[in-house]
């Protein structure tokens, strides 16, 4: 007996797409993930909106309804009681708009404001092969070139100072180059640092003043005092962590040396530095680092705060560079020495390519906690943007000011630090830092 079937089991055209659920799509779903995913997270998710409602809700009429136009704050305040009545609590941000220039160049003339400018333009240019590879590698050059040409257009006076600065790295490439022949690896290195601090201490300055004095060129000269504000900041803050990063790592290699001098003097140095605070070595700076100089040398007291936030910094960077020589298999200098390289050979490499990347939070941690520790330069006479607010807040027009200050400086610092922080973040994601 035979049965007809006269429907088909078999699927002979694709069924029409279709939108997928509301609550698996766009910002729901996003919702429902990130905010709303359990019934704690619900909870917190509603009282962190509650709380930021409640900060926003009294803060805004605050910030949002200040007041630009003024002159000095009692005239603010007749404005704010004209606008909003008396006893209405408002944001001045007219110190601000009166006295930003102060806040960003100190007392740098203002006239030569395109100086500092200019400074910072051709620093980007500069640090720009060295942050992104796509960058042209013609801009070394520049990237050479960037610290004598800022610390000539900043300072100003005759060229013939920073060519003779110059001249002394020159003369250390060069004793690095052609003794190693006969000096060897070692004492070559020694020689290209011992030599060129002696030259800089004793002949860098006379030859600069005999040569200015034959060919005068320069500029109109601006000294130390007249740096302030966020200026002052970005050149202690830049200057120490560019200088920093290589002291920190030669400390970092010092102390896991197998030469017993060098071993010792750098466990020393970075537990001497880092055992003790930076306001501490910040009053050495002013008032006792002179004694330990030649006599007859004079620094100025920016100069000195320089010197000793870059070695107070480089001792953290050591700290972390070596965390970072720790965290690599003992293989891979197993693999360095198996390939005949030498020392520098292989760090160079090897085994510094891999520990720098493995401590990049880490020294930029350190990078950020260096600039914002500029502050600290108020405590020995020098006027940060703290120190400036202070001086602003002492004239008659604006006595009795604070957060309106404190927020806009607050606010600059914030943006360079979270910039530092992309940045590495970025650079951890580009060299793939995180473990799988």
């Amino acid at each position: 007996m035979t049965q007809s079937h006269s429907q088909a089991f078999v699927r002979t055209e694709m069924l029409a797409e279709q939108a997928p659920p509301v609550s698996e799509m766009g910002a729901i779903r996003w919702m429902r993930e990130n905010l709303f995913s359990s019934i704690p997270n619900a909870l917190m998710t509603l009282v962190s909106l509650f709380v930021i409602y409640y900060v926003l809700a009294g803060l805004s009429p605050w910030a949002l309804g200040g007041i630009w136009n003024a002159d000095s704050l009692s005239e603010c305040r007749e404005v704010r009681d004209a606008l909003y009545g008396e006893g209405r609590e408002v944001a001045c941000w007219a110190v601000i708009a009166d006295r930003w220039h102060q806040l960003l160049f100190g007392f740098y003339p203002s006239e030569l404001y395109w100086r500092p400018i200019l400074t910072l333009v051709l620093f980007g240019v500069g640090v720009a092969p060295i942050l992104f590879e796509h960058a042209s590698r013609k801009l070394l050059l520049m990237t050479v070139a960037v610290p004598f040409i800022a610390y000539f257009l900043l300072w100003g006076g005759s060229i013939w100072g920073p060519v003779a600065v110059a001249l002394g790295f020159i003369l250390g490439w060069a004793i690095l180059t052609y003794t190693q022949d006969f000096l060897g690896s070692l004492g070559a290195t020694l020689a290209a640092i011992v030599l060129p601090i002696l030259y800089w201490l004793y002949f860098s300055a006379p030859l600069g003043n005999a040569v200015q004095d034959i060919v005068p060129l320069g500029i109109e000269a601006i000294g130390s005092d007249q740096f302030g504000g966020f200026l002052l900041a970005l050149v202690i803050g830049i200057t120490g962590i560019i200088l920093s990063l290589p002291l920190g790592v030669l400390l970092a290699l010092g102390r896991q040396s197998d030469l017993f001098i060098i071993n010792k003097c750098s466990v020393i140095f970075i537990e001497v530095i880092r055992g003790i605070p930076l306001i501490v070595w910040l009053f050495t700076a002013s008032l006792l680092l002179n004694y330990f100089l030649p006599p007859g040398t004079s620094f100025d007291l920016m100069l000195r705060v320089i010197i000793m936030v870059t070695l107070f910094s480089s001792a953290y960077i050591a700290e972390v560079v070596r965390g970072g020589l720790a965290a690599l298999p003992r293989g891979q200098y197993e693999g360095a020495d198996s390939l005949g390289l030498n020392y520098w050979q292989s760090m160079q490499l090897i085994i510094l390519p891999q520990a720098l990347k493995i401590s990049i939070p880490g020294i930029v941690s350190s990078f950020i906690g260096l600039f914002k520790d500029t502050t600290l330069v108020v405590f020995v006479g020098l006027s940060d943007p703290i120190g400036f607010s202070n001086l602003i807040r002492a004239s008659s027009d604006w006595n009795g000011i604070y957060w309106e200050l404190f927020i806009f400086i607050g606010l600059c610092f914030w943006i360079f630090c979270f910039s530092m922080s992309r940045y590495s973040q970025w650079l951890e994601r580009k060299l793939n830092t995180g473990h799988r």
